[in-house]
């Protein structure tokens, strides 16, 4: 497995005045994220601070594969939504290594 954490901002094409499941196509972004999630890409996603940019953790081979599956997201299409960065990510805790962990002492 090779995670990354991805920034995701909003694009020329957003629209400030409305809020995030009001935008163009909403459904069909929420859509194509769920796929996503559902085929094991996506791991975690949200807005980040006032939700001018987004954090998705993703499980990948490459940036590249980054960037072709995401240009298929309907908003990077429409230009509501565009990679700010993309940043490889080493997990070091969480649930499934304090479990991992724990089990190796028992």
């Amino acid at each position: 497995m090779t995670y990354f954490a991805v920034i995701r901002e909003t694009g020329p094409a957003w629209d400030h005045t409305r809020g995030l499941r009001e935008q163009d196509a909403w459904d069909q972004h929420a859509e194509f994220i769920n796929a996503a999630s559902a085929d094991g890409l996506v791991l975690l996603g949200g807005a980040l601070g006032a939700g001018d940019s987004f954090l998705l953790m993703l499980d990948a081979g490459s940036e590249a594969e980054i960037r072709r599956r995401l240009d298929d997201d309907p908003w990077t299409e429409m230009g509501l939504l565009r990679i700010r960065s993309i940043e490889r990510w080493q997990q070091l805790t969480g649930p499934d290594l304090i479990k991992a962990a724990a089990s190796t002492l028992t």
